[in-house]
């Protein structure tokens, strides 16, 4: 039984919403996207996935693997698409209304190394790694879905599946997976199946969703849409990522890279309406840039104008958006750097809108677990949630009759108006921690104290052992199919 108890999911609650780009601009966007599906087309590396668009009156060219999109086939199946849909979990509680006006957060996703709980040493993430990360999820109300942090690098082939399994035995959360090929995509439905209770409970209350990336510029691959397609016939939804790279993988504009990126989701978007009409999908855009004097990646340039471009062009297309944020580009958490980078992007993602948010946890361009990095982003996160949050104005708020009673001169901390209020007027964040000589205490080793708690104390709500015996077998007959 655990020690300190699970928080409940506290998601972002906009008192207002800030839209960066007018109606005009994101026309002129939609447009743009709607011509380059028609006379450039994208390339499908699937047979499958051509001759389903053929039959559908997409142009097709076999040889090529490329299809071009009439616009008013794309227009009817993206109108196909759902706004709002639900993400189940194993605890109800943590059902996720997509669609509600809440951003639901996440991690960061598949870092590869992990500085060591207990010996704090910097290796390769293994499949314990990511359970030990995954019950620091489910504590944390900051996170309100399971995406893998960190690889199971220790399982090879069949890696995304038993990230999976480890998942469902550490949170009672919805899972995210990122599970490509269409065989992998058909146990990642069995093993969801099990959880959910049955297939017309997965198709009710799916307690998986996929996380598909496209390939710039404009390419599909057979992995990734097969998979798609295979989640989308079980009614497990699909967030569509594409990873436009200003200047190589996309134009070094960022009207071209986002126009380019919404061409790549819209496809992928069109073909499973086509398939499947009504699939629960989002769309994600996660632009990044490369410096141009040495062609080294980076996320956070200066100039990172366009951020909110993603969300209010999902929203333009009529479906959910998941955007992307936070992590950051510094090597080792509690630098200024990491601070920069994980502020500025959360309070800007909190006001525009968006419905998913991967965000915290890793460090060195998305690849390196630092126990402690994962608690300084989960005080981020409520700061942004905080500033983003109404306040009260009625009578008890605006306390006229206790300042009356005090009256010029007077002290409020003996009033019981203070008294009723005193404990959520002032919530200390992580720099605020009273030290043994006065001082705040380093914000870093407050993190990591915490952290280490949590490893320590906190374990979540066992999953059924019928259920997680089932998740083996599963999982046996993958590793003697997949690793064949």
């Amino acid at each position: 039984m655990a020690s300190i108890e699970r928080l409940a999911i506290e998601p972002l609650r906009r008192a207002f919403t800030t839209t960066y780009h007018s109606t005009e601009q994101l026309d002129r966007l939609k447009q743009a996207t709607l011509d380059i599906l028609d006379a450039v087309g994208v390339q499908f590396h699937s047979e499958q996935a051509l001759g389903l668009l053929a039959e559908h009156g997409v142009r097709v060219d076999r040889a090529a693997q490329t299809a071009q999109f009439p616009p008013e086939i794309v227009l009817a199946a993206m109108a196909k698409a759902p706004r709002r849909f639900t993400l189940g979990a194993r605890d109800a509680s943590c059902h996720i209304p997509v669609g509600d006006g809440n951003t639901y957060c996440t991690t960061d996703g598949c870092g590869v190394e992990i500085i060591d709980f207990a010996t704090r040493e910097r290796r390769p993430s293994t499949k314990a790694d990511l359970a030990d990360v995954t019950r620091m999820q489910d504590y944390l109300s900051s996170i309100a879905f399971w995406w893998p942090t960190l690889s199971a690098g220790d399982y090879g082939e069949t890696a995304q599946l038993h990230e999976l399994d480890a998942g469902w035995n550490n949170t009672v959360k919805h899972l995210q997976g990122m599970v490509n090929g269409a065989r992998e995509a058909r146990y990642a439905v069995e093993m969801a199946t099990v959880i959910a209770g049955g297939p017309e409970e997965l198709r009710r209350r799916p307690v998986l969703s996929g996380l598909i990336a496209t390939i710039s510029p404009l390419v599909i691959d057979k992995d990734g849409i097969e998979a798609a397609l295979v989640f989308a016939a079980a009614g497990v939804p699909v967030a569509f990522v594409t990873m436009p790279t200003l200047g190589t993988t996309a134009p070094a504009t960022k009207a071209g890279a986002y126009a380019l990126g919404s061409a790549e989701l819209v496809a992928a978007t069109v073909l499973l309406q086509l398939a499947h009409p009504g699939a629960p999908v989002l769309h994600s855009t996660m632009q990044s840039w490369v410096d141009p004097s040495s062609g080294n990646f980076m996320s956070f340039p200066q100039d990172g104008r366009s951020r909110a471009l993603g969300t209010e062009l999902a929203h333009h297309w009529g479906v959910p958006a998941e955007s992307a944020t936070c992590g950051t580009d510094s090597p080792v958490p509690g630098t200024w750097q990491a601070g920069v980078e994980e502020a500025l992007d959360f309070v800007q993602a909190a006001q525009e809108g968006s419905e998913l948010l991967p965000s915290i946890g890793l460090v060195n361009v998305y690849t390196l677990f630092y126990p402690e990095h994962i608690i300084l982003g989960d005080d981020i996160y409520h700061r942004a949630r905080y500033a983003i949050m109404d306040i009260d104005l009625d009578d008890e708020a605006l306390a006229l009759r206790a300042i009356a009673e005090v009256g010029p001169g007077g002290h409020f901390l003996g009033h019981k108006h203070t008294r009723r209020h005193m404990r959520e007027a002032v919530r200390p964040a992580i720099t605020h921690h009273p030290g043994p000589e006065g001082a705040f205490r380093d914000p870093l080793e407050v993190a990591r104290h915490k952290a280490e708690r949590i490893w320590r104390e906190y374990r979540p709500e066992p999953l059924d052992p019928a259920k997680a015996a089932e998740l083996t077998k599963i999982l046996a007959a993958a590793d003697a199919e997949l690793r064949a």
